[in-house]
């Protein structure tokens, strides 16, 4: 089966019904997408998928078929942060970062379809869990990436 990942072809010889983080973390070497609870209820594992943000830790490969498929190793680059990045930074949203990824692709997923969200948009859309409790400076970091990406320019 073919899947398009970060805009780029891969093969992949999983069956059917194995969960597309694994294709990702053990096929392809993606392990930016983390693996949490395998119930969808974490969001360490959130990726995009045609835009949407998605567990892919419940998401069976199958299910994905040749859509559009995002993980958080292409949101930006060392060299070039995307305005998420540079935000979680300036706000120090990580303490230990497990979940980070997936709070980081769930974030660019809202920013994507909201362009300026609430707070409350912010609290309903972020379903992520984080051990942590670093929820507030989240908020913080997506008001500060949304600004940035406004102006055109980095967090």
């Amino acid at each position: 089966m073919q899947l398009n990942i970060n805009g780029q072809s891969h093969a992949s010889t999983a069956t059917p019904d194995t969960p597309l983080l694994w294709v990702l973390r053990d096929e392809l070497n993606l392990t930016g997408s983390k693996f949490g609870c395998g119930v969808a209820a974490c969001g360490a594992c959130t990726v995009h998928v045609n835009g949407q943000a998605v567990r892919s830790c419940v998401m069976p490969v199958s299910a994905v078929g040749q859509q559009a498929i995002r993980t958080i190793e292409s949101l930006g680059t060392a060299d070039k942060l995307h305005p998420l990045q540079a935000a979680w930074i300036a706000e120090q949203v990580p303490q230990c970062g497990y979940c980070q990824s997936g709070m980081l692709m769930a974030a660019a997923a809202l920013l994507d379809k909201n362009p300026q969200p609430s707070d409350d948009e912010i609290d309903s859309a972020m379903t992520n869990l984080c051990r942590c409790g670093t929820y507030q400076r989240v908020r913080a970091a997506i008001h500060r990436a949304a600004a940035a990406m406004k102006k055109g320019g980095a967090a």
